[in-house]
């Protein structure tokens, strides 16, 4: 009989308790608490099962052994030692104020301090942590467990004189962490990003930084040996039903969920979440995408005109990582820390390391993509997906007119509020809906020349694209002709399609094309 699969419970008592499939990480626990004194962060994307350690930690410093049978810590020579917990889950709750946060954090201080019989003191929460902290500690060191340290500055990042009142505000509770040491046994602290302002990363100076330690790569996540351990019948029984090879499955399974991958030429991990809904609905979905969109990041990148073309191939140095301000909000560590760009390669050079990037995995690139062009163009996601299938039907029939008649569609719904009279804008527009038609597009292709705006080479077809901004089709054709910029594919073996576009910005439309 297969183990059932639960993919939304947080907690490792739920799993084990109620005869759920688990991976077992407690070998990464054994390494971190075996050596005394520690205090840990590591940074992962949302529901990569950062919860799920804090609350095996929880239960491990709670003593509970009976609870770990069978896992690879219970026959280890970890002593079990007990030692009273401080547990703070900031996920959640959706805090929009620094009066909020203040409210949540005296709240769970109260809860802790009623579980273990201790009475608080009334006073600001950094105070009431003291205070607890002492009073927890006068017979064991206290353990503190910390989950999504920066939801609350996340939650109000569009907003960013709040963000700031309460980045400012949980350096106080992280500075009280700090000058208690003596009365700590273990800190374990999670999150998305790094804000070095927070406290975290600065008053904390003994902070280890586990997000890019090769030890910890594969803490978090599902590695292929253990989808096929631990899977092994899942991956038949699904397999079966779908009438196909394992093999064949599992290479679907990597195409989707696989990919991320968090030092350097370190083994890649699958997206735990979506891998554990695959085997529990038995079909392929954009499950982590579908649990919250990046409303932030698509806006930022909009916002600021971003080229999206490199993101697929995107290499930074070492120096990209580091922690970085909610005043001057890097997109590229936001992008890798957040989940929507992976390590792909990693080297070394006179210049130091550089890490190449880029999307782990179809559902990220895909439902990224997808959401990006819902927000240029504010169409809703299912409805340009429908329109999307149209256009590469009617591009695959050569059929023009039709083309840019359903792209009409889509520049249509621009809001008329923003300010788009930027040939970039609609040029983007473009490259999106052909990525998302999964049509090999390059933009501003460099020839002996010039540049071509956008080059699109379907199976035997080439398609050139040249476009202009309340110009003129007839111009923007001309340019391809007299710039010889079809030359560079004459040996593709392929018709080649020359295609002079012009965009009316007030019309939000393109306001005629010409084709050769």
């Amino acid at each position: 009989m297969l183990k059932p699969v639960q993919a939304s419970s947080y907690t490792l008592r739920d799993i084990l308790e109620n005869g759920f499939l688990y991976v077992d990480k407690t070998r990464y626990i054994y390494d971190l608490v075996r050596y005394g004194k520690g205090v840990y962060f590591l940074a992962r994307p949302r529901r990569f099962g950062k919860s799920l350690m804090i609350s095996t930690l929880d239960e491990l410093f709670q003593g509970n052994k009976e609870l770990f049978t069978g896992l690879w810590i219970h026959s280890s020579d970890y002593t079990w030692q007990t030692h009273p917990v401080i547990r703070i889950d900031f996920s959640r709750h959706q805090i929009r104020t620094v009066a909020d946060l203040e409210v949540r954090i005296q709240r769970h201080l109260a809860q802790i301090a009623q579980q273990y019989g201790v009475a608080l003191v009334e006073a600001p929460f950094d105070i009431q942590l003291e205070d607890l902290i002492l009073k927890l500690a006068t017979k064991k060191q206290v353990v503190i467990l910390i989950d999504e340290y920066d939801k609350p500055i996340l939650d109000n990042i569009d907003r960013l004189d709040e963000a700031i009142q309460i980045r400012d505000t949980l350096k106080s509770f992280y500075t009280t962490i700090k000058a208690l040491d003596a009365s700590i046994r273990f800190v374990f602290i999670t999150g998305v990003s790094k804000f070095s302002k927070v406290g975290l990363f600065s008053a904390m100076n003994n902070l280890d930084d586990l997000t890019m330690d090769p030890r910890f790569a594969t803490a978090l996540g599902i590695t292929e040996e253990e989808l096929l351990r631990d899977f092994r019948d899942h991956l038949a029984d699904f397999a079966g039903q779908e009438g196909m090879q394992v093999a064949d499955l599992l290479e679907q399974i990597r195409e989707w969920y696989d990919g991320f991958r968090f030092v350097g030429n370190g083994p890649s991990v699958y997206n735990p979440f979506s891998t554990l809904q695959l085997f529990n609905k038995r079909y392929f979905s954009n499950f982590w995408f579908e649990t919250g969109t990046p409303t932030f990041l698509v806006q930022l990148l909009k916002e600021r005109q971003y080229d999206i073309q490199p993101l697929d191939h995107l290499e930074v140095p070492e120096l990209a990582f580091s922690a970085y301000e909610i005043e001057s909000l890097d997109l590229i560590p936001l992008l890798f820390q957040t989940g929507y760009l992976t390590i792909k390669e990693f080297r070394r050079d006179q210049f130091g390391e550089i890490y190449t990037l880029s999307y782990p995995n179809a559902e990220v690139r895909n439902s990224f993509l997808a959401h990006l062009l819902s927000a240029y163009n504010q169409i809703e996601v299912t409805l340009s997906e429908s329109h999307l299938r149209r256009l590469l039907y009617a591009l695959n029939r050569q059929d023009l007119p039709q083309f840019f008649a359903i792209l009409d569609v889509l520049f249509a719904n621009i809001d008329y509020d923003l300010q788009i009279n930027h040939e970039k804008y609609y040029q983007t527009i473009f490259y999106l809906i052909f990525l998302l038609l999964g049509v090999r597009i390059t933009a501003e292709v460099k020839t002996g020349q010039g540049r071509i705006d956008a080059v699109v080479e379907l199976p035997d077809r080439i398609f050139l694209f040249e476009f202009k901004l309340d110009g003129s089709a007839d111009v923007a054709l001309e340019q391809i002709v007299d710039n010889d910029y079809h030359r560079k594919y004459q040996l593709h073996g392929k018709p080649i399609t020359l295609v002079g576009v012009n965009f009316d910005s007030h019309q939000r439309k393109v306001a005629e094309w010409k084709s050769q």
